[in-house]
């Protein structure tokens, strides 16, 4: 095969694969509505057998099926995928006839002696071809326009069907989101609040409060930490929702991660850690959503750090690469095993450390984020010997 046939081959069972994906239908168990879609084709076509088939770029997938049960077989031995980018129906009186077929192990007997087949093709609404609505009898026949057509009509119902099941998917994966992002709201707006109540307090035990320069400036740092928090929760609240679009605008990495320095200003002064922080880029990115991610990223450094009984250092650097940045945030603390460094940006992981405080909420919210900006994030060890959290943002051009 030439390269480029080979590369454009590839293509389409990628895109394939990820549109089947998305139904999560295969190896589930069989939608009613589909095994009523194929009792329909079958009577319609007067066909004893009737079944659907999805072709991914390994195997044929029977997800539903009448007249027998469904299986899978290999891709090289579906008939189905002979056939799956041609448009419209596909008709065979006899396949035995067909040299498409007469070699299929469908119709030689060693898996079936199919003679009739029948096949409409399942094409998703991005124009991709995910498998075939196929009808078939071991006794030669035809089928007339009409149950040709028929055919037709009742392939994209079950495209229809598909579509119902992926949408109510993606529903039921926002509400057990939105059943999570209480907590994900308090574990992002923690920081920020310990901020802002030691600088209130800072103010209020001023005994010149009205003219201290000290008084003043406290009072100055907790309204933006204030400020912080609302614009937090507005676009956390956008970003929960189905289809909710980040704010995505040149952002100044420098001050992303000013800011949130800033908030973890009391775990700083009590630990005594050194932030490190090189020179940073402007990055394309939502400006609140990534001042949460380095807050988090920043804590965890800092908070395991000093459980490991060190006073906290903690490294940001930025890196060019092709794809735009990539940012690491190292600390010297105790490190993760790498068989945890998988599971750790799983919600309510923790990572072995039952004795530092937290949820296990942190990292799973950054890597929404990063994700979100078209990105990745993964940990390994860092040059002293603790964790090195790294990701990839866009970069502004």
């Amino acid at each position: 095969m030439p390269v480029t046939q080979d590369r454009a081959t590839r293509a389409q069972d990628a895109a394939r694969s990820e549109a089947i994906a998305e139904y999560a239908v295969v190896g589930e168990p069989v939608e009613p509505d589909l095994e009523g879609i194929v009792e329909l084709a079958a009577s319609i076509c007067g066909v004893p057998s009737a079944v659907i088939n999805i072709i991914d770029d390994r195997s044929q997938h029977q997800i539903a099926a009448v007249g027998f049960e469904p299986s899978v077989c290999p891709r090289e031995d579906s008939m189905c995928d002979v056939v799956l980018h041609q448009p419209g129906s596909v008709v065979v009186p006899d396949a035995r006839l067909d040299e498409r077929f007469r070699d299929s192990p469908f119709v030689t007997g060693t898996i079936a002696s199919v003679r009739f087949y029948a096949s409409s093709p399942l094409v998703t609404p991005s124009g991709v071809p995910i498998g075939t609505l196929c009808v078939f009898d071991e006794r030669s026949r035809d089928l007339d326009p009409k149950r040709s057509r028929a055919l037709e009509l009742l392939s994209r119902q079950v495209v229809d069907v598909l579509e119902l099941r992926r949408t109510t998917l993606e529903l039921e994966r926002s509400n057990e989101q939105l059943a999570l992002f209480a907590g994900q709201v308090s574990h992002d707006l923690r920081n920020p609040l310990a901020a802002l109540a030691g600088f209130l307090e800072l103010a209020a035990s001023s005994p010149e409060m009205a003219s201290a320069p000290t008084a003043s400036l406290a009072l100055e740092r907790a309204e933006a930490a204030a400020e912080r928090m609302g614009a937090m929760v507005e676009d956390l609240l956008e970003y929960a929702r189905i289809g909710g679009a980040l704010r995505r605008a040149p952002v100044d990495l420098a001050a992303v991660v000013a800011a949130a320095r800033d908030d973890l200003d009391a775990a700083v002064a009590s630990t005594g850690a050194i932030l490190d922080v090189g020179t940073l880029p402007r990055v394309m990115g939502d400006a609140t959503l990534l001042v949460a991610l380095m807050q988090n990223l920043l804590s965890n450094a800092i908070k395991f750090s000093a459980a490991a009984g060190r006073s906290p250092r903690v490294a940001v650097r930025a890196e060019p690469i092709s794809s735009g940045w990539r940012i690491s945030v190292d600390d010297d603390g105790p490190g993760v095993p790498a068989e945890e460094r998988a599971r750790v940006f799983d919600l309510l992981e923790r990572a072995g450390r039952p004795d530092v405080e937290g949820l296990g909420i942190g990292l799973s919210t950054c890597r929404r984020i990063v994700e979100a900006h078209g990105g990745r994030i993964g940990i390994d060890a860092s040059p002293s010997g603790g964790a090195s959290v790294s990701f990839v943002l866009p970069a502004v051009d």
